[in-house]
């Protein structure tokens, strides 16, 4: 058993990996009771055999140990039981042999680290879903680290944020509040002690993870966060125009010149999360008011439902994107409110398999939008209108005239929301389109055909 024992000091036995969350460079000279099974060496002897066992994966000595009246949560001073170091080090089969003998799933060390806290902080995603379907949950805590060194980059001191607490609710429902950093207005997201539920937490912390990846000119910028005090608040750039919903309503339909920058601002954002490394990130929640206006410009907003798709196929070479790595369980909340307006039907069937093209169906629904001054099917509700892109395959009208649409950006919209996912374009050949439609815009003929073209009635050309 030599080979397996890392350290034996302090009454204590470590193997492998330690819990998630015990502090780094600390030690405890002195231990606070004691496991109710350490009576004696030789209760410490078998303990620390099946601690062993179950870091090595050896399924057959646990089992044996078991026999010989060892209870399968058998636990040292630190509360470490076999299946947290199993699941520490993802032996999947080992985890699944510990539950099939009833071993807590929810168990905490002496740190309060479950087992799925700590295959979480190992990234065993196999063991994490295997303890959560048998009912493990982790427990809602702060993201506070135990010294100075391990504070993150982005780290921002609350004191730091200063000014009026101004609050702001965006059409889309996301609450910010906009305060003063260093001198520039920013936007805060905060979690309040009202919303700290489990589930909020971890929304925030998978949207925290996300936006600290983002870095483009079309996508909205990541600042700083603050997770070492409470409440905790994500920290953006603030962005004081009106967002594309609230544009159109004012404005109606756009000129096409606008309508055609506005689109390659909104491909080249998209583009940039579809081609994130090692994963696309998919958005799934594309619609006018998570695009917010910067100047003359556009920037994807809004990440809360955004998540990585996992390429469950690549060993043999597909494209597909498969599954999520977690349950995505997130997709129903997308059927409520104005997002199913502009949601691709595979999306709003929850088909397993969709990928990255449900936003390529958004955005088709968007640049139409833009260009003929109604949102689609507007005399709908917002899942009627889901339900006649995936049950009829209907699609709305286009009721301007041809020529006011720039060649080539009629057929770009309908292959872009074309009912095969497959059939739809990439947004890296969106970007290509859109860019030999915006030169021909620049030719003279375009616009001599365009002031032939008188607007409706009521409408504004902006």
């Amino acid at each position: 058993m030599e080979d397996g024992l890392s350290i034996m000091k302090n009454g204590r036995i470590v193997f492998g990996r330690s819990s998630s969350l015990q502090p780094e460079g600390k030690e405890d000279h002195h231990v606070s009771g004691t496991s109710p099974i350490l009576n004696s060496a030789k209760d410490l002897e078998q303990v620390a055999g099946m601690l062993y066992c179950a870091c090595k994966g050896d399924i057959e000595g646990l089992n044996q140990l078991l026999e010989e009246g060892l209870t399968v949560d058998a636990a040292d001073f630190d509360g470490r039981t076999a299946l947290h170091l199993a699941a520490c080090e993802g032996h999947l089969n080992v985890v699944q042999f510990l539950i099939d003998k009833g071993a807590d799933v929810n168990r905490g060390d002496r740190w309060g680290s479950t087992p799925l806290a700590d295959a979480r902080h190992y990234n065993n995603d196999d063991v994490c879903r295997l303890l959560e379907q048998h009912g493990a949950r982790l427990k809602i805590s702060s993201m506070r680290v135990a010294t100075t060194k391990e504070i993150p980059e982005y780290e921002i001191l609350p004191e730091q944020l200063s000014g009026k607490d101004t609050k702001y609710k965006m059409p889309n429902g996301s609450k910010y509040r906009v305060r003063t950093w260093h001198g520039t207005r920013v936007a805060v997201k905060v979690l309040s002690s009202v919303d700290f539920t489990e589930e909020a937490f971890n929304s925030f912390r998978d949207e925290l993870d996300l936006l600290q990846k983002m870095r483009h000119p079309n996508v909205v910028q990541f600042l700083g966060a603050v997770t070492q005090s409470s409440p905790m608040m994500i920290v953006t750039e603030f962005m004081p125009q009106m967002d594309l919903a609230k544009y159109l309503k004012e404005k109606k339909r756009l000129d096409p010149e606008r309508a055609v920058a506005y689109a390659l601002d909104i491909a080249r954002g998209m583009n940039y999360l579809h081609e994130h490394k090692p994963d696309p990130i998919i958005h799934r929640a594309l619609k006018p008011s998570n695009l917010l206006r910067d100047g003359k410009h556009l920037k994807v907003a809004n990440f809360r439902l955004s998540l990585p798709k996992y390429d469950s196929a690549s060993e043999n070479g597909s494209e597909n994107v498969g599954s999520n790595r977690s349950t995505d369980s997130l997709t129903t909340k997308l059927h409520k409110g104005s997002s199913c307006r502009y949601m691709a039907p595979e999306l709003y069937r929850n088909d397993p398999d969709y990928d990255k093209s449900v936003d390529v169906f958004s955005f088709a629904l968007i640049v139409q939008e833009m260009m003929e001054g109604s949102t689609p099917f507007h005399f709908q509700p917002p899942e009627a209108a889901a339900k006649l892109y995936a049950n009829e395959d209907q699609r709305p009208p286009f009721r301007h005239y041809a020529r006011r649409y720039p060649s080539g950006l009629r057929e770009l919209i309908e292959d872009c929301w074309k009912k095969v996912p497959s059939a739809r374009p990439s947004f890296s050949e969106i970007i290509v389109r859109l860019t030999e439609i915006q030169k021909g815009m620049g030719q003279k003929g375009f616009f001599r055909s365009l002031s032939c073209v008188n607007p409706s009635p009521g409408r504004v050309i902006s």
